[in-house]
């Protein structure tokens, strides 16, 4: 099971998000020699992205060939502690919505990590932070179910924390929340995350497990390492 999940790319970027370098063509082009069979082409939004529409338009004008199965997401930033989401209305067309914790959860908004840590060093607890971000995640899942969760868990190492800090009981209820919100989670490549501990709480739930790579290029698309030593690992526990 874990080494057909690197059949698949779940996240790929293009320059539709303004960080990314290849095309939607560059990055389909890079699937087929990577040998998948599935790609999902997925893009930044914000509240206020006008070009999904363009960009749903540009995915069905691509000649796909057989044997390739090509998905479309958006992604979006977590914005306070309630779950919202930094998210345009979406025209029909996309599959996933890619919940992202690329800023902290903040009560009345997103904080950066360095204010995170401003915070914890002045005295907020760790316990504390940590219930936050977890039931921001989990009203994320609830609000929006269906969808994917992206990188999840890579802005504890920004806020100078990790997954071990998490526990038993936050992963549980994390985990519980992805099954029951039917919420794909993703083992990213260019995160490393989430870890084993975390992957056996999901596959315990029956929740559905994906591997990315998060690329920004072409020349990374469905090409493993972090992930596929992981899976190696977690295959032979």
């Amino acid at each position: 099971m874990t080494r057909a999940l690197l059949t698949g790319d779940h996240h790929v970027h293009s320059t539709f998000s303004d960080d990314a370098v290849s095309t939607l063509a560059e990055n389909l082009d890079a699937a087929v020699a990577a040998g998948l069979a599935t790609v999902r082409f997925v893009d930044h939004v914000r509240q206020s992205t006008p070009w999904v529409p363009d960009y749903l338009a540009a995915v069905r004008a691509l000649q796909v060939p057989d044997g390739l199965t090509v998905l479309t997401g958006v992604e979006a930033k977590i914005l306070d502690a309630s779950g919202t989401l930094d998210i345009p209305e979406l025209p029909t067309g996309i599959d996933r919505i890619l919940i992202a914790d690329h800023q902290f959860p903040g009560v009345d908004g997103p904080l950066s990590p360095s204010t995170v840590r401003e915070r914890i060093e002045a005295g907020w607890a760790t316990d504390d932070v940590l219930d936050q971000l977890v039931s921001a995640l989990i009203e994320s899942m609830r609000r929006h179910p269906g969808n994917q969760l992206a990188h999840c868990f890579s802005i504890l190492p920004k806020i100078g924390l990790s997954e071990d800090d998490l526990g038993v009981e936050r992963v549980s209820a994390w985990a519980q929340a992805a099954a029951a919100t039917d919420t794909m989670v993703e083992v990213n490549e260019k995160w490393g995350c989430p870890g084993i501990p975390l992957l056996d709480a999901l596959h315990r739930t029956g929740t559905e497990i994906v591997a990315s790579t998060d690329s920004h290029i072409a020349s990374d698309v469905g090409r493993y390492s972090c992930v596929s030593e992981m899976l190696d690992t977690w295959g032979t526990l």
